[in-house]
């Protein structure tokens, strides 16, 4: 069964506390939280201090997604702040290596996240330091995009790539999954999904939940 690890990011922003108890009553395993600086990405999101709020809602899981310039003077924060796994990107990321080290050496699971346009190839020599790759599936910054069609053959490049080495590297998937395209990309190797407006903008989000699980 996939991990489902729905976005925040889609939330209804008025009634956080209500869309928190969904999330902790359904079946969803992690909450997936998208940190945006305006500068990596054309958009603006939330920071640590949100997430210290979301942290005290929840025992499950907090899956944070860096998507920032310079992560490296944000990371100690964002664990404080209560992050599980914290993901920074390949393309934000001089010293690929060195970030990965500090957010290990925070305590807390390390991820590494391709924009559409980043070769899963190019993590071949970093795979065996990392716990999780994370897969853009559209462009970054926003939600309600379409799912690229090329990621499902990032998505079986990788795991490939995971088996070939022998290695325990998740493959999350970020960016419009749906009920209708979720099972091709477990089928392609994913291992955690991503689903923003396909679970908070549903008629029952708590029961679209239960469906992705299912797959």
């Amino acid at each position: 069964m996939p991990i489902i690890a729905p976005s925040l990011l889609s939330a209804n922003y008025l009634q956080l506390q209500h869309d928190c108890d969904m999330l902790n009553a359904s079946q969803a395993d992690w909450y997936h939280l998208d940190v945006m600086d305006g500068r990596f990405v054309p958009n603006i999101s939330f920071g640590p201090m949100l997430i210290e709020f979301f942290r005290k809602a929840t025992t499950k899981v907090c899956d944070v997604h860096l998507m920032i310039e310079e992560p490296e003077k944000y990371a100690e924060a964002f664990k404080k702040a209560g992050a599980d796994i914290l993901t920074v990107h390949y393309e934000a990321c001089r010293h690929l290596h060195r970030n990965i080290q500090q957010i290990k050496a925070l305590g807390m699971q390390a991820g590494v996240a391709l924009n559409p346009h980043t070769p899963v190839e190019l993590l071949k020599d970093i795979l065996a330091d990392i716990d999780m790759v994370l897969i853009m599936s559209v462009n970054p910054g926003f939600g309600g995009q379409s799912f690229i069609p090329q990621t499902l053959n990032k998505i079986k490049a990788l795991r490939s790539m995971i088996n070939e080495q022998g290695l325990n590297v998740k493959i999350e998937i970020d960016g419009g999954v749906t009920l209708e395209n979720a099972q091709l990309i477990i089928d392609a190797g994913a291992d955690v999904l991503v689903a923003g407006n396909t679970v908070f903008k549903s008629a029952n989000p708590f029961e679209t939940i239960a469906k992705l699980k299912a797959l």
